[in-house]
């Protein structure tokens, strides 16, 4: 029995490719099944790369964002309908307009009650192959990451989207419509098939192995708990970081959609601004702690994303004004000092970005108001230092009461602030981040002079050949 008047597609997919799940936490089930979507999509990535042409329907998020993929492909998204009510309406751009915004999917709603709103879903439609995935609840209620290339059930995936499509919004159907019919569902080649698999597994990151302890063989007492004792909690944190991204997007999706209306006033524009650097800032931070989770259950910290030359002015060029804004939200001044010429570095330039990021949260959540950062980028033999230097206001530091933060450890992982709600992630964790991204991280208290902080990272030694 389906849950709605239309099956979602992971009841679709279910019923064509039954899976064995095995009895376990609903919890553990959960995010076993998010690693798995989240490694699936990665492999599709790749797959797409060699596309030139196709249509993408995700929802409830995009999951290309940017890119020449964008380019090349017609994407759109499914969104819950109380995001796309009437209100919203007058700010969206018009349907004729939708095909001069390059680069942005195009967005779809779904209806309130639909039960496909609450689960992650992706169709593509190539010339050389066509794939569902879902990650949701089957009819067995199991929450479980599931994909077919079969033709039959592509096909059953894209009509019962069509089908809510017609009871949200008929007038779009026929553009998809048209859409479509250039690109059949057809049965892949088996070696494509192969690979995906192989990728979705290359992708995939391990996970900490849930142990089930007999009562009588436990311990009375258990004074110091080992990392692997805490697998629920690691296990739960990932979970939260999911279903707190996953609105966000939606809403930052919009948000962009309604940025590019050319006759908002200022007003409208700045707060959209506002609302859209937030969502960024929170879907970054939580995307962090995902990755960190990841880094911290495999077993040898080994880099979580490939690692090449990139441009370090790149980075500062794109955060810097960003990083300036924090600390002057939280009563601080914030300058920096770089060479002219700043040398390649070896790293990952998305990570090292969200790393520095949160390093520059979490120094300004440990400063009292009125202090200054000073942040300076020099050469170190065959690395490049970067030194963040924090300096109470004086006033402060003479004072008859100090001012000093209460961050509270929550878990393996995390600091939490209760005067500002903010959440860190620890020295520890942070480090291990560095060290993935080919770097290292030094800290050292400087007693009523605040915390020094300084990043390795390995120059670019290889010649490039013009």
């Amino acid at each position: 029995m389906y849950k709605w008047y239309l099956p979602t597609l992971s009841e679709l997919i279910e019923q064509s490719e039954p899976l064995s799940i095995a009895v376990k936490p609903a919890l553990q089930q959960q995010v076993q099944a998010e690693r798995r979507w989240y490694s699936a999509i990665a492999a599709l990535h790749i797959l797409l790369q060699e596309t030139q042409a196709g249509v993408l329907l995700a929802g409830p998020v995009p999951i290309l964002e940017q890119g020449a993929l964008l380019d090349r492909l017609s994407c759109w998204t499914f969104t819950p309908e109380p995001l796309s009510l009437a209100t919203w309406m007058p700010f969206l751009p018009p349907a004729d307009r939708c095909s001069e915004v390059a680069a942005t999917p195009a967005t779809l709603p779904l209806l309130a009650d639909d039960p496909q709103a609450g689960e992650q879903f992706c169709v593509v439609l190539t010339p050389s192959f066509s794939v569902a995935l879902a990650f949701g609840e089957g009819v067995t209620n199991a929450p479980a990451f599931r994909f077919s290339f079969d033709p039959d059930v592509v096909w059953q995936a894209w009509r019962s989207l069509r089908s809510r499509l017609l009871l949200a919004q008929p007038q779009s159907v026929s553009r998809l419509d048209v859409l479509v019919d250039q690109f059949q569902p057809i049965a892949p080649d088996y070696r494509l098939v192969t690979r995906f698999s192989h990728l979705l597994l290359t992708c995939l990151p391990d996970a900490i192995e849930w142990e089930s302890t007999p009562a009588s063989a436990a311990p009375a007492v258990e004074t110091n708990s080992d990392p692997l004792d805490s697998a629920a909690d690691v296990e739960l944190l990932q979970a939260i970081a999911h279903e707190v991204r996953t609105p966000l997007a939606t809403i930052r999706t919009l948000t962009r959609l309604l940025l590019k209306r050319q006759d908002l006033s200022p007003d409208v524009l700045k707060r959209l601004k506002l609302i859209d650097q937030e969502c960024t800032k929170q879907i970054d931070r939580f995307g962090l702690i995902f990755r960190a989770v990841e880094l911290e259950t495999t077993p040898h910290k080994q880099s979580i994303a490939p690692l090449g030359a990139i441009s370090l002015t790149q980075v500062f060029e794109q955060n810097i004004a960003r990083w300036q804004q924090t600390a002057m939200q939280r009563g601080l001044t914030l300058d920096v000092s770089l060479p002219q010429k700043l040398p390649l570095v070896v790293s990952d330039s998305a990570m090292l970005d969200q790393v520095l990021t949160g390093l520059i949260d979490r120094i300004t959540q440990t400063q009292p108001p009125g202090g200054h950062i000073q942040l300076e980028a020099t050469l170190a033999g065959h690395q490049l230092k970067l030194q963040f230097q924090s300096q109470p206001d004086i006033a402060t530091t003479n004072g008859k009461s100090k001012w000093t933060p209460t961050l509270k450890s929550i878990g393996q992982l995390l600091m939490f602030q209760p005067e500002t709600g903010n959440l860190s992630l620890n020295l520890s964790v942070t480090k291990n981040l560095f060290q993935a991204l080919g770097g290292k991280l030094i800290v050292r208290e400087r007693p009523q002079q605040g915390e020094v902080m300084t990043i390795f990272l390995p120059l670019e030694t290889r010649r490039i050949e013009e």
